[in-house]
């Protein structure tokens, strides 16, 4: 894939594009505006109303208006395989990416990338917290938090930690010597066409001019077996590595898998030659205060004895079998179900019903009746030790008093869908306060 490298100074005094107006499209706009420049604004479903500049629909006069322009930034979430994005690139129109712009000017030995399918979040923020502690001044942006080149933004940091997803590899035209990943598993398939092409796509952020060193995740058969898409230095991190270490203790995130996400931002900063990071009571120190982020295993209440844990973002099968990992032994009724993309829920049914401690499972449409089908389906007779059993329910709310009463008198409560929220739900937030009213309708 041919990754022009462009920066941001280099579209002075060009005809640019800008196509998608979502919180990186308004952050290039912004970026633009204050060099002076008047950028095409193209989005396949402008804003109705009037209200701030004009903008093209791209099924109405939008490519045209692109196809004009010298250079087109577009949002990650179009994707680079559609065809409008070819029939520009045959007119030998560059389609960069406004984060691959600002990586391509960025000082790349205090910038550290964090990719992977799930986890990249926690990492990110984990290793920016720490850097924080530790005493420098870091921006957590990206796909989470801060876009680094908006103008509204601060720019005098020590270190920049920029999670990325797999539509933001498809732009990065350089990588820094330090990139973490942290999970694969398949995901985005639609965008990206496949299920290989979306993983080469997620790892190339590990192997493009400028890569030295990948911290990844050594308990992920499916990296190990593309450590060639790895760049030219691996460093593999597990959860069990380091026994006994307590400096992680004060970050509150339960789970190996956090366990290892946590690994992997201390061996980051060791490999960016952090001062301090090799040092467990100085790291001990840093990790204090720190604030789990919404909805990943973050505690949503108790009533009566019972824990209600909200982990919403929870979009495919890897988060939930780390969800239920993290509570090993205790009671828990498991909400999943959402939008059906059609994904393979053998590995879930697995989980389930491989778990010891008791376990009841409540599914939510449009996908769970098909998790209810596949777990039994593959119900072992005799009946596995752990499995109470799985029922389907209409909404979130029913699901939530259903749990709430099987779950009596200390067990959990766990939302962690496996699905995207598509068709209840705006947005996983949106599925989280859904979670949040139904706990406070109980109390």
């Amino acid at each position: 894939m041919s990754r022009p490298k462009l920066s941001w100074p280099d579209l002075a005094g060009a005809r640019v594009g800008v196509w998608g107006l979502g919180r990186e499209g308004h952050a290039s706009l912004r970026k633009l505006q204050a060099t002076g420049a008047e950028p095409v604004l193209v989005d396949d479903h402008p804003p109705a109303g009037p209200g701030g500049p004009p903008v093209l629909a791209m099924g109405d006069g939008g490519l045209a208006a692109l196809e004009a322009c010298d250079v087109v930034v577009k949002a990650p979430g179009v994707s680079r395989y559609r065809p409008e994005v070819a029939r520009l690139s045959c007119l030998g129109i560059p389609v960069v990416g406004g984060l691959g712009l600002w990586l391509a000017g960025a000082d790349l030995r205090r910038v550290l990338v964090v990719t992977g399918t799930k986890g990249k979040s926690t990492t990110a923020s984990v290793t920016g917290h720490l850097l924080t502690g530790l005493g420098y001044r870091c921006m957590v942006g990206g796909n989470i938090g801060a876009v680094p080149y908006d103008p509204a933004e601060a720019d005098d940091f020590d270190y920049w930690v920029i999670e990325v997803s797999s539509y933001q590899a498809t732009d990065l035209p350089c990588s820094p010597p330090v990139v973490a990943v942290t999970s694969l598993h398949p995901d985005h398939l639609d965008w990206h066409g496949g299920v290989e092409q979306y993983y080469r796509d997620k790892l190339s952020a590990c192997s493009q001019p400028g890569a030295e060193l990948t911290v990844a995740n050594g308990d992920s058969d499916l990296l190990r077996e593309r450590a060639a898409l790895l760049g030219p230095r691996v460093e593999w991190v597990r959860a069990d590595d380091e026994p006994g270490a307590g400096w992680m203790e004060p970050l509150g995130l339960p789970g190996r898998h956090n366990r290892r996400n946590a690994l992997i931002a201390r061996r980051c900063l060791i490999a960016l030659g952090v001062p301090g990071a090799a040092d467990d009571a100085a790291l001990r120190a840093a990790a204090g205060g720190y604030q789990v982020l919404p909805s990943r295993l973050a505690p949503a209440g108790t009533v009566s004895g019972v824990s209600f844990v909200d982990d919403s973002l929870s979009t495919n099968v890897l988060p939930t079998l780390a969800a239920l990992d993290a509570f090993p032994g205790c009671r828990v009724a498991l909400i999943v179900g959402g939008h059906d993309r059609g994904i393979d829920y053998a590995p879930l049914t697995a989980a389930v019903l491989g778990r010891p401690a008791p376990t009841f499972v409540l599914t939510l449409p449009a996908s769970g009746p098909r998790i209810r089908a596949a777990l039994e389906a593959a119900r072992p007779a005799p009946q596995a030790a752990g499995f109470a059993g799985v029922t389907d329910c209409p909404d979130l709310h029913a699901a939530v008093t259903a749990g709430f009463r099987w779950a009596q008198p200390d067990g959990v409560v766990l939302l962690s869908p496996a699905a995207p929220s598509f068709g209840q739900f705006r947005d996983y937030r949106d599925r989280a306060e859904a979670f949040a009213r139904a706990i406070r309708a109980l109390s």
